[in-house]
């Protein structure tokens, strides 16, 4: 890779995290909006470790459980595309592979509220077999927990 790539890789990961700031603030609005146009300058076809942050987040921006379900499952693919070559030469492996249980908690949440038990009930168990590539801090705790609680409220359906 190029430092111009390198570059541009680090302002794109730069303007996700200025709209996850703006997500976080309450302006779902304007962190939809600039997702969106982060999204069509990186494509459907451009680097797999920015389409799944930003599909990730994008997912948490929707008001719509459908479309909330649309970007999780993109970001997903994404994740399920990086190539070990890919993740080697930018040391994200560990943080892509941890990555997956959340990226699962989300999809059972999406399939909860659109009243597909079965399907929550796959990604729980796919992001409960992942626990374990999570550390040991607050992060990891907090997704292991977030687990716990939608599988209590999978066993109550």
């Amino acid at each position: 890779m190029t430092d111009m790539q390198e570059a541009s890789g680090d302002l794109v990961m730069t303007r996700i995290g200025q709209a996850m700031m703006l997500l976080h603030g309450g302006d779902r609005e304007e962190a939809r909006n600039r997702f969106g146009a982060l999204w069509t300058q990186i494509g459907e076809d451009g680097d797999a470790l920015h389409r799944c942050t930003l599909a990730h987040y994008m997912a948490d921006a929707q008001d719509d459980p459908g479309d909330e379900l649309a970007w999780d499952l993109r970001a997903l693919a994404a994740a399920d595309g990086l190539s070990q070559d890919r993740l080697a030469e930018h040391h994200a492996s560990l943080a892509v592979r941890a990555f997956y249980p959340s990226l699962h908690l989300n999809l059972a949440a999406d399939y909860i509220k659109l009243y597909r038990p079965d399907d929550a009930r796959l990604h729980i168990e796919r992001a409960h077999d992942a626990l374990d590539t999570l550390s040991d801090d607050a992060y990891g705790n907090g997704i292991r927990e977030a687990v716990r609680r939608l599988e209590r409220r999978l066993d109550a359906v």
